[in-house]
Order: C-alpha cells, then structure tokens, then sequence
C-alpha cells in the first residue's frame, strides 16, 4: 500500500466534496438548524469504495447535534451523491463523516492571540 494518494484517489475526493458540499448547500441552513455546515476535506481509500469525509460546522456549539443528523441522514447523502457520480465512478463509495474541528482550533487561537 503505498503511503501517498493516487491521482485517481485526489480527483474523486475533490469530485466527492464539491458534490456533497453543494447537496448540503442545497439544503439550506434552515435544515441544519441555522448552522453553517461544509465539507473540509475529503479522503478516499485506494480501491474507492470507502471516503472519510470531514465535516466543519459553525457555530460548534450545535456540533453534536448536526453530526447525529447527517449520519441519520447519510444513506440519503450517499443516494444524492450517486446521481451526481454515476457517470464517473463505478460504485458509490460508503461515507465515514468526521467532524472536522479545525474552526474550534483557529478560534481558540484568536482567543489565545487577544489576550
């Protein structure tokens, strides 16, 4: 197994985050509970049919909370995101959702920074 991503891997997951970032876009923020989800970053296993993807919501505080509907939610995300792909991939991969708490990490900075 090689320890860098393939070409092929880094397109998908590009496809794969632009993809699911404008189905959840599409849905609104008033579905999310007035939280701003997006997808961060998207990783892909090497046969494809597994992508890790990661999540950022804001404001944190309803974190918890989004995190449990998008999984309630996934297999639906999973459908959406095979009619945008059918064309280019074979199989759908199985999404793994990761929160992503690289905004609580930059604010904690800037909080650190003021004083």
């Amino acid at each position: 197994m090689e320890a860098t991503e393939s070409t092929r891997q880094l397109k998908v997951a590009r496809e794969i985050q632009k993809d699911l970032a404008e189905i959840i876009r599409s849905k609104g923020m008033a579905h999310y509970d007035g939280a701003m989800v997006s997808v961060s970053g998207v990783k892909i296993s090497p046969d494809l049919s597994v992508a890790r993807v990661y999540v950022s919501i804001f404001p944190s505080s309803k974190a918890e909370k989004i995190m449990a509907q998008l999984e309630e939610e996934k297999r639906e995300l999973r459908g959406e995101l095979g009619r945008n792909v059918r064309q280019q991939l074979r199989i759908v991969p199985e999404l793994t959702l990761f929160l992503d708490s690289s905004l609580d990490y930059v604010e904690h900075i800037e909080e650190l920074l003021k004083k």
